[in-house]
């Protein structure tokens, strides 16, 4: 064997094992991240989050569920779940994440409303950016106004086609559960 074929041996053997672990942590949500009062925050979707304990939603607004697709302009489809918990996570990370419960819902999650460094009302900028929708999937919300303008500008799940949420877990209820 050349002492090059031995050196791409020994290469291999450390790249591959240091790619896996790289694709791994770039995949793996960030639990690093810290509520006001210290505990850690986990993003579990684009409008859900648990803090310490705590599961709390998101109040007044119903985001594209973490497994759902949506089309885009150009026919094909992506990843609109997985990015609109990308967005909340980007908020929460801003630091200074302070919530306030209003109830609860049949999930045993608190309902509340919640803050981040520079940005009083996440429920509001997760629609304004076109991450969620107003309202909680019965009813119209709040933010038909930062709903409109995302709307309008084409932010988010309105570059292209979605199923709102509640009829996407109606029609994938195993999905939804996860």
């Amino acid at each position: 064997m050349t002492r090059f074929k031995r050196w791409m041996r020994r290469a291999g053997a450390l790249i591959v094992p240091a790619a896996l672990l790289l694709i791994l942590a770039l995949l793996r949500p960030s639990e690093t991240l810290v509520a006001a009062d210290g505990a850690r925050v986990y993003v579990v979707d684009g409008d859900s989050l648990r803090i310490g304990p705590r599961n709390i939603r998101l109040k007044g607004i119903d985001a594209v569920e973490l497994r759902q697709s949506c089309g885009s302009a150009q026919g094909g489809q992506w990843s609109c779940g997985v990015e609109a918990r990308q967005a909340l996570q980007d908020l929460v990370a801003l630091g200074d994440l302070r919530c306030e419960a209003n109830g609860g819902d049949q999930y045993g999650r608190a309902i509340a409303q919640c803050s981040v460094a520079g940005v009083s009302d996440v429920a509001a900028r997760q629609v304004s950016a076109g991450w969620a929708v107003s309202g909680d999937g019965a009813r119209a919300g709040a933010y038909g106004d930062e709903q409109a303008q995302a709307k309008a500008a084409g932010e988010g799940i309105w570059r292209g086609s979605f199923q709102r949420p509640a009829e996407w877990r109606a029609a994938h209820p195993r999905d939804a559960e996860d």
